[in-house]
């Protein structure tokens, strides 16, 4: 793979993933759609997308993944959509990406991973920032949605390693996307709100699925290949910034001073923490 179709294809993995936070926020605290049907719809079109893919690539479909990975992606696309009907799209994007980092360092230090002076630095102020984020103050994001979307990124850790074993992600992710929507299905039945659902809402919510997190996924498993390990997991910081940017551009949204300074010991901390590790495997 060139380096310039390299760099485009990371590009636009990234813009998706950012896109998704915008799609989500928009059509929810836009009341254009509920966050139940907005969660099964999305993991349709996401299903329908990967589908797809697979089929043009191997002129077949083998199903992949697993039932305990599927509900860990229903568990996070679900709460994705509850906590986007009160968070920002930055707010959001960072308190997500922080819970997954959260998470997999947990899961590393459970399984007997040593830390060095650095690690341990670098993590203290990434959750600090996380913390700090989330405390009662003007600026402060609502406790319940933040906690949501905390437990958001949790369950996508929990995915991400679960996954890690994959010998192809994109047939995995597929597989997780179709064993998920019967969970979604539920979720609709329970809860759904026909009232709060417009065909503006339901364009976003397939948007949401078949691009950002369908087509999203399936590049970035793409060249995640050809990409350094720290420079692939470095790249993926900037999702929180570009959803922040993404929201003050296209959703009117504010940046206040404690979103920036969250950023900085957020993102600072887990740069720090990365770059330690790879330091430590050369």
């Amino acid at each position: 793979m060139s380096h310039l179709r390299l760099a485009l294809l990371t590009t636009t993995a990234i813009l998706a993933f950012a896109a998704n936070s915008l799609l989500c926020r928009e059509a929810l605290a836009g009341g254009h759609i509920d966050a139940a049907t907005f969660t099964l719809v999305r993991l349709i079109a996401g299903a329908v997308m990967l589908a797809l893919l697979l089929l043009g690539k191997f002129r077949r479909f083998t199903m992949g993944g697993s039932w305990i990975a599927a509900s860990s992606l229903f568990g996070y696309a679900a709460a994705f959509s509850f906590a986007y009907i009160s968070l920002s799209a930055g707010t959001g994007a960072l308190i997500l990406f922080g819970a997954v980092q959260s998470t997999m360092i947990s899961y590393g230090l459970w399984t007997g991973e040593r830390l060095s002076s650095q690690k341990v630095f670098g993590a203290s102020l990434a959750f600090a920032g996380l913390v700090w984020l989330m405390l009662p103050g003007i600026e402060a994001p609502p406790l319940f949605a933040a906690l949501t979307m905390f437990a958001a990124g949790v369950f996508w850790g929990l995915y991400s390693l679960l996954g890690k074993q994959a010998i192809e992600p994109t047939i995995a992710t597929a597989g997780n996307f179709i064993r998920a929507i019967p969970f979604a299905i539920i979720l609709f039945w329970l809860m759904a709100d026909a009232e709060h659902t417009s065909l503006l809402g339901l364009v976003y919510a397939v948007a949401s699925g078949a691009l950002a997190s369908g087509l999203g996924y399936a590049l970035w498993y793409a060249v995640l290949p050809a990409l350094p390990a720290t420079n692939a997991a470095t790249i993926q910081l900037s999702v929180p910034v570009l959803a922040a940017l993404g929201g003050v551009l296209f959703l009117d949204e504010q940046l206040t001073l404690r979103f920036i300074l969250a950023s900085i010991l957020v993102l600072g901390g887990i740069t720090l923490f990365i770059k330690s590790r790879h330091q430590s495997t050369k």
